[in-house]
């Protein structure tokens, strides 16, 4: 049995947790906007679900590290979706540049009120 009926609302935490020791090996980036405000919500869960939501920035991989640094240097509030874009995009190259086991590049979204843009980023692939 999964553990997870319609009375009890499915949290990633709750379910990452319930799998611990395996097979769910991940750390899982939850980001969108307020249907009723359309302000940003971003968080993040760690191997077991615990869960880090925060107003600026969050992090996961293998690069963790990496990352940290670069979006604590290049991240400012209220950027535009350009600016946005470039943060993201900069910063995700150059931790993983960094990084022995990092590499091949990454996918960014953007989401905004009215769309959601998606590129794909190419790095070193050795």
């Amino acid at each position: 049995s999964s553990g997870i009926n319609a009375e009890w609302p499915l949290r990633p935490g709750n379910f990452l947790y319930q799998r611990r020791f395996g097979p769910y090996f991940i750390e899982p980036v939850i980001a969108g906007l307020d249907p009723k405000t359309d302000e940003p919500f971003i968080a993040s869960t760690d191997l077991i679900g615990c869960p880090m939501v925060t107003d600026d920035f969050v992090v996961a991989g293998t690069c963790l590290e990496q990352l940290y640094g670069m979006c604590e240097t290049l991240y400012k509030p209220d950027m535009q979706p350009d600016e946005l874009f470039e943060c993201i995009s900069q910063s995700l190259l150059n931790a993983q540049d960094r990084d022995a086991y990092s590499g091949w590049g990454g996918v960014v979204y953007v989401i905004e009120p009215n769309k959601i843009t998606k590129r794909e980023l190419k790095a070193r692939m050795d």
